[in-house]
């Protein structure tokens, strides 16, 4: 029975797992459909393609634990367990949203969650991270922050400030960069002295370095919690490289004239929500009614978050004056 048990156990947490990177790859799609019918305004920029990061490197995380990330946040807010309807909401700059409407598609906050953004300046939210990881430390609340990072913040001086820092002071703090292999509409080996190669750059501040396949969501937990366990027993600060691709232009707003149609579908090739699927599929942990019910529960989800958004208030005039710190 016990053995059972265990089994029982994990086929559900790797249900769990499909659930979450599909929820963030409807989301994901419906939000470019709201974008084009106008209900979303500004940039809108997509996680398609990447979701086995956030949800593996963030399902090896505890509730003292910080996330902080970039403009391409909602799939990490949802990893985190944002509700769909308040994020949808902020998207559509409703009253509702999780930001109260007021920070849109890369400003996703929700304090309660210790996730803390959504951040649109490349590598701006790195120096921020190091601050949480240092209060968690003073603290001594046994936190650790989790930041994630583009390719293109590599080439900031943030980015080397922090990983200086972060080394120095033995902080709580783990960097997983998202390499997508393009910068915009820049491949990564036009922009980056390497070529594009990241996988040592935590290695000249002293910091442990590892890679991983950031198509296989399994993979990516596995380097996350490894990471994650060294960081918090107090042995400094870790850096992983997550290979990975963005199914979508760097936003709804870019033609992606830059790349191939050829490469994107090699890429496609690899879908982590796919790749999940088949797994479980052939260790027969799952079957295709399961997996679509699933999908067809996550797709009513979206629908109703698409709803409540849509039925949600605007900001009121007075909001304009509050929550500013001068």
């Amino acid at each position: 029975m016990q053995a059972e048990a265990i089994d029982i156990s994990f086929k559900t947490e790797l249900l769990s797992l499909y659930q979450q990177m599909y929820l963030i790859r409807e989301f994901e799609e419906r939000s470019g459909e709201m974008y084009t019918r106008g209900h979303i305004r500004g940039f809108l920029h997509l996680y398609s393609g990447q979701e086995a990061i956030a949800v593996g490197a963030i399902s090896t995380l505890e509730d003292r634990d910080y996330v902080v990330t970039h403009y391409r946040d909602h799939g990490h807010a949802l990893a985190r367990g944002m509700d769909p309807k308040h994020a949808m909401a902020e998207l559509f700059g409703k009253a509702t949203g999780s930001s109260k409407g007021k920070g849109g598609s890369m400003h996703l906050f929700q304090a309660s969650r210790n996730f803390y953004g959504g951040h649109a300046i490349v590598a701006g939210h790195l120096p921020l991270a190091a601050g949480l990881a240092l209060a968690a430390r003073y603290k001594n609340t046994g936190g650790v922050a989790l930041v994630f990072l583009g390719d293109g913040s590599v080439n900031e001086g943030e980015f080397h400030e922090t990983m200086n820092l972060a080394a120095v002071w033995n902080l709580p703090l783990v960097f997983l960069l998202e390499n997508n292999l393009y910068g915009m509409g820049t491949a990564v080996g036009r922009a980056h002295a390497r070529g594009g190669d990241f996988d040592m750059a935590g290695a000249p501040y002293g910091i442990a370095c590892a890679v991983v396949d950031g198509m296989d969501v399994l993979a990516v937990r596995e380097v996350a919690r490894a990471a994650i366990e060294k960081t918090r027993a107090g042995n400094g600060p870790a850096y992983i490289e997550a290979k990975t691709f963005r199914f979508r232009g760097h936003s709804l707003a870019d033609p992606v004239n830059y790349r191939s149609h050829e490469e994107e579908m090699e890429w496609r090739k690899k879908d982590p929500i796919s790749l999940l699927g088949d797994r479980l599929l052939q260790q027969d942990l799952t079957t295709e009614l399961e997996l679509l019910e699933i999908r067809e529960t996550q797709d009513d989800v979206v629908r109703e978050a698409i709803r409540f958004a849509e039925e949600s208030p605007e900001p009121t005039e007075d909001e304009l004056f509050t929550d500013i710190y001068a």
